[in-house]
């Protein structure tokens, strides 16, 4: 079953006070679920101008709830919104509260846990709370910027309204609620908080930009006039322009600490708008005003296909070959966006898959992290593992590698402009089996490990005798099964390694055929392994079909070699 995992954004009105903002992180850090589970705190992002800090963290569900209720409480005692002054609109100490489905978990699932927190906040702390997004009582209060009207100076009055009082600890409008404000918790997708820098110090220019492109838009004027009255409906309703970008929200502002006004956006369906749609629209609706914008600064933290497609997307505006590994496309989209303009753009620290795996850390425990040479000294060492297995996989790695490096030359080779995207395409599908390949190098080392765990268990008894039995049987299987994979994924390179040598850059024609000399060996390498795995299987049935199948893709893969091989020695003459 797939570990449940959600992540949480909360937002605090302090920005400027790093003892306060510590406090609250260490709060939230130090705190436990009733099952003794911990969060790992991911980000902390702190702004000056802003008066406010996103911390972002992710865990199993009670660890998460728990560690949110921690950091409001601990907002709650520390931060006086009487004296709150920030550019970014605000309601409360803990301005908003979002859980996010990561994996095992529905949205449905943490709307419920955003409601039994919100209910807890109110009852526990004594702060006014509202529900949104998938976790609002009522259709309008999906809505953040329903939940906030008013920000907080509008807070009396609402909490004296029946229709805008808080979904949980309604009551006057006193001391406690003046010292705290009022929080706001749900549940929601992804989101992409960006702000886009502009090469202007005007409000109203970012505002109106924001304007053209917010899903919401602008107000219908009388006469089209920027100071003509609104325009009303039957019911007295604004009618509203609509901007251009479905899914987003939108604001101008000035930060002084950079000099320079932004358009900050929430995306709140990057399905429907992608960061790169959003960055090229703002672009060009900045440029219809003689504004550009010159940089891009993303808030808190981003998923990490956000970047690859922004990537991608840049790259085939350029007709580039997109068969590069990930943190070339990554750098690709950091360079078109400006993401490094105002400070460093570091993917191991704003990518949230990287942080979850990393746990915000750099770790090498995987031979494919090593250098090469830590990987030939780890292999000669007299340590059984990595073996031959690994080692195999790791040669059809190099062989797919090698029919995609040409692939991305003959993409950009001068004087095929015409067909950089029939080379692109194939580099993709070379990448993919270098990415296939590269695992299984780390995954015939766990096949290993995985007997080794057998024999380790005990076998006083006859059912510890059986139970080792049946786990031994399990753990050959799979390590049998493992090569074998890893014959079907480097016998696919020969079709890429192919086309190269016949249609590719003949300046690379012998690296083709480099290629499949080593998808031979990857081949041919695996399949022992899978003999004599197979040969410790008491299911011999099973383990005759499994070397049949591994003799066949042998016999094929010697022939493939000498096909391709024949084409490169004829172009080579």
């Amino acid at each position: 079953m797939q570990k449940q995992l959600i992540e949480c954004v909360p937002n605090f009105s302090e920005g400027r006070d790093k003892e306060v903002i510590k406090a609250i992180t260490d709060a939230i850090e130090n705190s436990q679920s009733a099952a003794g589970a911990r969060v790992s705190l991911l980000d902390v992002d702190p702004g000056e101008a802003t008066n406010r800090t996103v911390v972002t963290f992710v865990g199993e569900p009670d660890a998460v709830v728990e560690a949110a209720f921690q950091g409001i409480k601990k907002a709650a005692e520390l931060i006086d919104m009487r004296k709150h002054h920030g550019a970014h609109p605000r309601m409360g100490a803990t301005d908003v509260c979002p859980l996010i489905p990561v994996s095992g978990i529905s949205l449905e699932e943490c709307a419920a846990l955003a409601r039994k927190l919100a209910e807890r906040v109110a009852d526990e702390l004594g702060v006014p709370t509202y529900c949104y997004e998938a976790a609002a009582f009522t259709p309008e209060r999906k809505n953040l910027a329903v939940c906030r009207r008013g920000e907080y100076e509008a807070l009396p009055e609402k909490m004296d309204s029946e229709n805008e009082a808080p979904d949980f600890g309604d009551r006057p409008f006193d001391e406690d609620a003046a010292r705290t404000g009022a929080t706001t918790i749900g549940a929601r997708d992804f989101l992409i908080a960006v702000n886009f820098n502009l090469n202007t110090t005007s409000t109203r220019r970012a505002n109106a930009i924001a304007f053209d492109v917010r899903e919401k838009g602008r107000p219908m004027r009388e006469g089209g006039k920027p100071n003509g009255k609104p325009v009303k409906d039957a019911q007295g309703n604004t009618i509203m322009i609509p901007g251009t970008l479905p899914g987003t929200k939108a604001i101008g502002w000035y930060i002084p600490e950079y000099g320079l006004a932004q358009v900050s956006m929430n995306i709140t369906d990057i399905a429907r708008t992608p960061l790169h749609i959003a960055f090229d629209e703002v672009t060009r609706a900045a440029a219809a005003r003689g504004i550009r914008v010159t940089g891009t600064e993303i808030v808190g933290l981003i998923p990490k296909r956000a970047l690859v497609e922004a990537g991608r997307y840049f790259l085939h505006k350029q007709q580039r070959s997109t068969g590069i590994p990930e943190d070339e496309i990554i750098r690709i989209a950091d360079k078109s966006m400006g993401l490094s303009e105002l400070k460093p753009f570091i993917p191991r620290e704003k990518v949230i898959e990287y942080l979850i795996t990393n746990n915000g850390k750099e770790q090498q425990t995987r031979l494919t992290d090593m250098t090469l040479k830590a990987f030939a000294d780890e292999t000669a060492s007299e340590s059984p593992a990595p073996g031959g297995g690994s080692i195999a996989a790791y040669m059809g790695a190099l062989a797919a590698a090698l029919g995609t490096m040409v692939a991305n030359l003959s993409a950009h080779k001068a004087g095929w402009d015409e067909r950089w995207e029939e080379f692109s395409n194939y580099a993709d599908g070379g990448r993919i089996l270098v990415d296939r390949l590269t695992a299984l190098v780390d995954e015939d080392t766990e096949a290993f490990n995985r007997i080794m765990a057998v024999y380790a268990m005990p076998k006083s008894t006859d059912e510890e005798k059986a139970a080792r039995a049946e786990a031994l049987e399990k753990a050959t299987l799979y390590a049998t099964e493992v090569p074998l994979n890893t014959m079907k994924t480097a016998f696919d390179a020969f079709e890429l390694l192919e086309v190269m040598a016949r249609e590719g850059n003949p300046a690379s024609v012998s690296d083709a055929g480099v290629g499949a000399l080593a998808a031979r060996a990857a081949v041919l390498g695996a399949q022992l392994n899978v003999r004599i795995n197979a040969s410790g299987l008491k299911d011999r049935t099973r383990a005759e079909a499994l070397c049949d199948e591994a003799d066949e893709i042998a016999t094929l893969a010697n022939m493939r070699e000498q096909e391709i091989l024949s084409i490169v020695n004829s172009k080579i003459g």
